[in-house]
């Protein structure tokens, strides 16, 4: 089965989206992944080290996998001042999915994997597709509160400004990750509406859109996450948000830092988050709702 990785733009209106693709001939599944802030859809075939790639393990295991740019990132950049609206992102980012998959089949459906800032995205990818066509839905590296002294870093950070102590926040501790991703090879520049999306996100717009999931939700973190509580009464109230969702499961990443998919540890998070999309088509979007930690 061909794990090729293939760049991709495609028209939505008059705006072009780009992705990286890994599609296979007849798909279990169609995993649409969405990076954070800073980086792009190469986080998700990560430079020089093809064991630790989501789209090449994905299509090794039979699901075509879409790793989009986010509005505002790769093809998109020159139009990110249309962007401000939540839903004209939700727009161009769903319509991509669609136009890349076109009338090609898509498995038992879609499933969304998220990191960081792509979360709030992927959350409303999610809410805004019908249930029936989504399987369930990964997120990783966000949260509901911050760690201490974070929301005051962050808020000191501009397009062009990366305030004292972000990368030691983002990149540590640095054995965790292989050194082809330390040499800012997964870097991008970021975007206008970003500043708005973490303001809003812990307290306001991810308990607001959490409720609306309707589909199983797995909650990634890593065992050195430095930017978001990971307390067990912070992942309590995590998995209480989504009180639609027939089924929440936390998950601890042992050895990994913020960045999930680009660690020495990505190949066992991405086997587990492939185990959990199993888990999702064996049961349909059915389940009973029930929160796990482990």
């Amino acid at each position: 089965m061909s794990t090729t990785v293939r760049p991709r733009v495609v028209m939505v209106g008059a705006v072009p989206i780009s992705a990286l693709v890994a599609a296979v001939p007849e798909p279990r599944a169609v995993i649409v992944a969405v990076h954070g802030g800073a980086t792009s859809s190469v986080y998700f075939d990560c430079p020089g080290r093809p064991d630790l790639s989501l789209l090449r393990t994905g299509a090794a295991q039979g699901f075509t996998v879409i790793a989009l740019d986010r509005p505002g990132y790769g093809a998109s950049a020159l139009y990110q001042d249309t962007m401000d609206e939540p839903a004209a992102r939700v727009a161009l980012a769903l319509g991509a999915v669609d136009k890349i998959l076109g009338d090609g089949p898509r498995g038992a459906g879609l499933f969304f994997f998220a990191h960081s800032l792509g979360c709030e995205l992927a959350v409303r990818m999610t809410v805004a597709t019908t249930p029936a066509d989504v399987l369930g839905l990964e997120l990783a590296g966000t949260g509901v509160r911050y760690a201490p002294g974070v929301k005051e870093m962050l808020s000191s950070a501009g397009l062009t400004t990366r305030p004292a102590g972000l990368r030691e926040l983002l990149w540590e501790p640095t054995e965790l990750y292989p050194p082809e991703v330390l040499t800012g090879a997964l870097n991008a520049p970021g975007v206008a509406y970003e500043g708005r999306v973490s303001a809003h996100w812990p307290r306001r717009n991810f308990p607001a859109l959490a409720e609306q999931v309707r589909v199983p939700v797995q909650y990634s973190h890593a065992e050195h996450e430095r930017v978001w509580e990971t307390s067990p009464a912070a992942l309590a109230d995590i998995a209480a948000l989504f009180t639609a969702a027939p089924r929440v499961q936390i998950t601890e990443r042992p050895d990994s830092g913020h960045n999930l998919s680009v660690g020495l540890s990505a190949a066992a998070y991405h086997a587990q988050v492939l185990s959990f999309i199993e888990e999702c088509i064996a049961a349909g979007s059915g389940g009973v709702k029930e929160a796990e930690a482990g």
